[in-house]
């Protein structure tokens, strides 16, 4: 099967470049995301072309656009973003305001991937920019908000998230 454009994808009528539908990649165990590396492109799109995954979909004006003002694209990125959220061990609340906080799975999340150099910073980077340029910039800032609480409160000797890391995340919510 050829693999659709980012809008068929993300309406559920379409899939990657491994034949993967969206829902199928939203419902893996962590195990698989942390070990399959070629998703991210997809479920997180961006306006430049990944170095990992060169099949992976750009962004342009016209998509961006129609993901904006689409709300099935919305929920199915929020869906989206939620999963990995879990991942990382963190939730989302969004009543009475949107909140991302750690969950009851963080002290045993967080031990699987936050470590200096880690490729999940990169992926965190990613959701940053995707979020923000697709339209829920208000998640972007929330998840923000709560790695820039995690990485405040982190000595300086012992910090797992390098000042580096952090810039990219802070640039990722306000470009």
């Amino acid at each position: 099967m050829k693999p659709q454009g980012i809008i068929e994808y993300y309406s559920g009528a379409g899939i990657d470049d491994r034949g993967r539908r969206l829902a199928e990649i939203q419902g893996w165990p962590d195990e698989s995301l942390e070990t399959v590396h070629d998703f991210i492109q997809w479920m997180f799109p961006l306006r430049e072309r990944s170095g990992v995954n060169p099949s992976a979909p750009i962004l342009d004006d016209n998509i961006v656009t129609r993901f904006r003002s689409s709300p099935e694209l919305q929920a199915n990125l929020r869906l989206s973003f939620i999963r990995m959220l879990r991942f990382y061990g963190f939730e989302c609340r969004y009543s009475p305001d949107t909140q991302v906080i750690r969950g009851p799975a963080y002290k045993e999340r967080i031990s699987e991937w936050m470590s200096p150099g880690n490729h999940n910073y990169l992926r965190i980077t990613r959701i940053l920019k995707s979020l923000s340029l697709l339209g829920l910039e208000e998640e972007a800032r929330k998840f923000f908000a709560c790695l820039a609480d995690i990485y405040n409160s982190q000595g300086k000797r012992d910090r797992l998230i390098s000042p580096e890391t952090f810039r990219y995340w802070k640039d990722a919510i306000l470009n």
